[in-house]
């Protein structure tokens, strides 16, 4: 229900020059600070997706909408008992950290240096946290795709991979952007990439450049990304090479940072292939007398153990894992991709062959995975519906949960305010 003491926000209403209530949310107030603090945020963000950016207070009052639909949200979270344990918000602190290129201590030490606290940081990682747990348990089941829209998205598939979907080999120099860098950091960091382009323009060596710039796991291996189908590489990386010619070079930006790509092979390729993994993993699922940091806590010490050569990950597996594959050793065999949980399936993409990961958490429990081995092989018919199915509930959840969101926010009691005179 929206209050009728406003139904369009005045252009007055808010301001950067005091902090007072703009909006309330169910009995939640709305700041004209953290509305000022959201705008550069939301700026950001648009630019980043290419979208137009706002500005003025036509920027503030979009800021303040979004801000109303995550309070209405965060309520909708908290009536349907979501919460969010600590260890959660010390990994999601730990993951920032690391993206941030910063030890936790010089993270807090940074947070409080911007007038923030630490305190306001796990609140607002524990908000994300459940905004996205809220979005799992109710946006998915949203979703409908039809066989018909299969059967077109293959039949686009198969035609592009003839037509533009070529093996390609990519150069790989990433400098990486922290999330909350300022924006001088950001532009010193665009210097560097360009330097970085410039010294590939004129003949350097792609392996020197990459190990005296990048941040990427590339820097070890020269650079190079390997061969594989065009479609296996980030759609980003596709779009900025596809008019280069072998040997030429570009500078794109994404969240994660600027990347100097170089288009190193490129050649026709007819056959759709896939990247299989054949991971292993130890699951404890938390519960009882077994607490979520009690499981990883332990996970973390057979990873020592099988790192030590002190244990065998399969003992171990078959010992302890809560997991129907812990007879088997905690063998998953061959997958195809889209095949376990968003939040699995990210940590095992990043493991090198032989790599045990840290523990991690997924809605399943508490996992130690190892990849024992890669390859390419051809799609079966299966795996290709599968692959396309999952590629559009990809494409439609944004829509999906736009909408399934309004739907929230129309429940919830708003009442904007006036700025005091």
């Amino acid at each position: 229900m929206v209050s009728t003491f406003a139904q369009t926000l005045p252009r007055s209403t808010i301001s950067n020059g005091r902090d007072y209530i703009v909006a309330v949310v169910d009995a939640v107030p709305i700041t004209n600070h953290e509305v000022s603090l959201r705008a550069p945020q939301l700026r950001e963000q648009l630019q980043q997706q290419g979208r137009p950016v706002p500005e003025g207070s036509a920027l503030l009052q979009a800021a303040l909408e979004r801000l109303i639909v995550e309070k209405a949200l965060l309520q909708h979270a908290k009536e349907t008992g979501i919460s969010i344990e600590d260890d959660a918000i010390d990994q999601a602190e730990q993951r920032l950290a690391s993206q941030s290129q910063l030890s936790l201590p010089a993270l807090h030490k940074k947070v409080q240096a911007e007038g923030s606290s630490v305190d306001a940081l796990r609140q607002s990682l524990r908000d994300k946290l459940m905004l996205q747990r809220l979005s799992e348990r109710n946006v998915p089941s949203r979703i409908r795709v039809t066989e018909i829209e299969v059967d077109q998205a293959i039949r686009q598939r198969q035609n592009a991979s003839i037509d533009t979907n070529p093996d390609i080999e990519l150069g790989h120099v990433l400098i990486a952007v922290p999330e909350k860098a300022s924006e001088s950091e950001v532009a010193e960091l665009k210097v560097k990439a360009e330097t970085a382009l410039a010294n590939l323009k004129r003949g350097d060596d792609l392996a020197q450049v990459a190990k005296e710039f990048s941040n990427g796991p590339e820097r070890d291996k020269g650079g190079l990304m390997g061969l594989r189908p065009a479609n296996r590489y980030p759609t980003l990386f596709v779009s900025a090479t596809q008019q280069l010619n072998e040997g030429e070079v570009t500078l794109v930006r994404s969240g994660a940072g600027f990347h100097v790509l170089k288009l190193i092979t490129k050649r026709a390729s007819s056959v759709l292939t896939v990247t299989q993994t054949h991971p292993r993993h130890i699951l404890l699922r938390p519960g009882g007398t077994l607490s979520q940091t009690t499981a990883r806590a332990q996970l973390a010490e057979y990873k020592r153990q099988i790192e030590a050569g002190k244990a065998d990950f399969a003992k171990l597996a078959r010992e302890h894992s809560q997991d129907a594959s812990g007879p088997e050793g905690g063998d998953l065999g061959w997958v195809s991709p889209g095949m376990f949980v968003p939040e699995f399936e990210e940590v095992m993409n990043k493991l090198q062959v032989g790599q045990i990961a840290d523990p991690m958490v997924s809605r399943f429990g508490v996992h130690l995975i190892q990849v024992l081995e890669r390859r390419e092989a051809p799609i079966s018919e299966r795996e290709l519906r599968d692959m396309a199915r999952n590629s559009l509930r990809e494409k439609k959840f944004e829509e999906t949960y736009q909408l399934w969101a309004q739907e929230v926010r129309g429940r919830a009691y708003v009442e904007y305010r006036d700025a005091p005179q």
